[in-house]
């Protein structure tokens, strides 16, 4: 199915049209209401006249993280207050939150937004969604609980925390629907088995997952333990939540609302932007934001842009699902270290729970990396030859991907903090320290 087949399918010479109508109506708002980008603007020496056609986007210069917490609370919103009717924010653990606010017409957009990504991801009218995020000012709750809304489900509103009445939930309601971080339905999963309840057993059918980076094994271990699709969908508080990408029935890259949302892929060193099929950061310009568009915000995610019409019938753009960040990268005794290939390590191990934690520390002067991974029950039989070989078997693997020598640390099940938002993998204490 496809909700708005006119945008979602329509021919890419007519869709750059739309696009650049609403580029120039959205520099032209920036640059007359938003003292803070004039200034910067100016400064490059660009402005609305210099917007004639969209490749002249990469004239104007890049926004970042730090330019919307430096302008806290209101300072590149671009419109009155009085016309912001919900504002949210992200979470602030490196600093101020990055506050952004919604006009009506916002938050229209956003529920159609999402409409489309559940659509693509397979929700239907007929289904019971659950949404396990937690309702405040995080955007992912409240974003796909009105989309979702629109597309005719009935919303089951939650909130996080609470596994034991989650699972209830989900059996007594008929829930078909996940909504949440893929790290916590594996929990559910845990605690459903261990009430006596096979999660495989129960109607969920569909998982809309994000707000976290997860690999393709971890969406094989969704799919195995809850017998059901796993997708992925993408979105950003600073650029409007969830709603922005999300996968259709062809999985691994996810739809852009190229008619909301221009993309760019740059060099994450040098800003220069990138080919469709080359790896890099994604940039996101906003055509249709009322209160709060940015222009080439720098998100940090490391992707890459397929121009390419799906088989699925729709002609947007795809990215392929996020790898990691650029902020993620840990640098380990000179070594280029992601999260994400230490999880696909992890994940291809047998006895091997999906859950674990990455330290890293020094030693005197020398950077060491530990990862600290629980063991299913089946495993765990306490048997020192067992467990000593099973460490030596990870720790080779990772050598092998990393380049680098890792310790390993077998922990009993349960020993890591569950949580239901974004689950904290790594821990670097030469940052704390």
């Amino acid at each position: 199915m496809i909700w708005d087949p006119r945008y979602e399918c329509m021919d890419r010479a007519e869709l750059q049209l739309i696009q650049l109508e609403r580029l120039k109506e959205t520099v032209a708002r920036v640059y007359d209401r938003v003292p803070f980008c004039r200034e910067l603007f100016d400064a490059y020496g660009v402005g609305p006249a210099h917007i004639r056609e969209i490749g002249d986007i990469r004239r104007f210069p890049f926004t970042t993280k730090e330019a919307l917490r430096d302008n806290y609370p209101y300072g590149l919103f671009a419109v009155p207050l009085k016309e912001v009717v919900r504002l949210h924010a992200s979470s602030g653990t490196t600093g101020k939150p990055v506050v952004v606010g919604y006009t009506r017409r916002d938050l229209d957009t956003w529920a159609g937004l999402i409409a489309r990504v559940a659509t693509q991801a397979g929700v239907t009218g007929d289904d019971v969604a659950q949404i396990y995020f937690g309702y405040g000012l995080f955007t992912g709750a409240f974003g796909l609980h009105y989309g979702l809304e629109r597309v005719g489900a009935a919303v089951v509103p939650v909130s996080a925390g609470n596994a034991e009445r989650q699972v209830m939930l989900m059996r007594d309601f008929g829930t078909t629907v996940l909504v949440g971080t893929p790290s916590y339905a594996l929990h559910l999963a845990e605690v459903a088995a261990e009430t006596g309840i096979d999660p495989a057993g129960l109607p969920v059918r569909l998982g809309l997952f994000g707000a976290e980076s997860w690999t393709e094994d971890m969406r094989a271990e969704l799919e195995r333990v809850w017998g059901i699709k796993a997708t992925d969908n993408y979105g950003l508080s600073e650029v409007i939540g969830p709603g922005v990408a999300g996968e259709c029935r062809y999985p691994g890259w996810m739809h852009i609302a190229e008619d909301h949302f221009l993309v760019e892929i740059i060099d994450p060193d040098t800003g220069a932007v990138l080919d469709c099929g080359q790896e890099g950061e994604l940039v996101i310009t906003t055509l249709t934001k009322e209160a709060f568009p940015v222009i080439r915000y720098r998100t940090r995610d490391i992707s890459v842009l397929d121009r390419t019409p799906c088989p699925c019938g729709r002609t947007t753009a795809r990215m392929r699902k996020v790898t990691g960040r650029t902020d993620d990268m840990l640098i380990v005794s000179g070594v280029n270290v992601f999260p994400s290939q230490i999880e696909s390590v992890l994940m291809s191990v047998d006895g091997i729970a999906p859950h674990y934690q990455i330290i890293v520390d020094k030693n005197g002067f020398l950077d060491y990396l530990e990862v600290r991974v629980e063991l299913t029950q089946e495993l765990f039989t306490g048997q020192f030859r067992d467990l000593e070989a099973l460490e030596v078997k990870i720790r080779r693997r990772l050598n092998s991907v990393l380049s680098l020598n890792a310790r390993v640390r077998l922990l009993e099940p349960r020993s890591l903090e569950r949580s239901t938002g974004k689950a904290r993998r790594v821990i670097d204490r030469r940052v704390e320290s």
